[in-house]
């Protein structure tokens, strides 16, 4: 449903974009969080240990620029995954305050073994698209991204 907002012309576009945009992302969050696919994992769990797994050990202010999430969030991402057995942290001898972060062998099983299920089901939720609409809503969200 399109917004009601009385606003100018340029307002009105911008909050319909905003709302399908929205509205997108929370189907497919749904629908890809659906059941137990992910073992327990949260989708910022699931990028700090696919970030791991493709980037090798970070710090934690890198890896938060990496998820797109503020460093305080990240903590309380990683004291979960920390919990669980899945992720090791270790301060740095030269300079305590930055903190590493890598995985163990049961982070490293778990992502392995979700991965590659969670991304078929990404390829298969937006088969709707062709490969060009795909790759432009790629560029889409890039730009937008960069822009903020």
């Amino acid at each position: 449903m399109p917004t009601h907002f009385p606003g100018s012309p340029e307002q009105v576009r911008a909050l319909n974009a905003y709302i399908r945009l929205t509205r997108v992302v929370e189907a497919l969050s749904a629908r890809l969080l659906v059941g137990n696919r992910l073992e327990g994992l949260t989708t910022s769990q699931l990028g700090v240990l696919d970030a791991l797994l493709y980037l090798g050990p970070m710090c934690q202010k890198d890896l938060a620029g990496k998820i797109l999430k503020s460093s305080g969030n990240l903590t309380l991402v990683i004291d979960n995954l920390e919990k669980r057995g899945l992720v090791q942290r270790a301060r740095q001898a030269g300079d305590r305050r930055f903190v590493m972060v890598s995985l163990t062998q049961d982070g490293r099983a778990l992502i392995e073994r979700v991965m590659p299920q969670h991304v078929e089901d990404i390829r298969a939720a937006l088969a709707a698209l062709s490969p060009e609409e795909q790759e432009t809503l790629g560029e889409l969200c890039k730009k937008l991204g960069l822009s903020l």
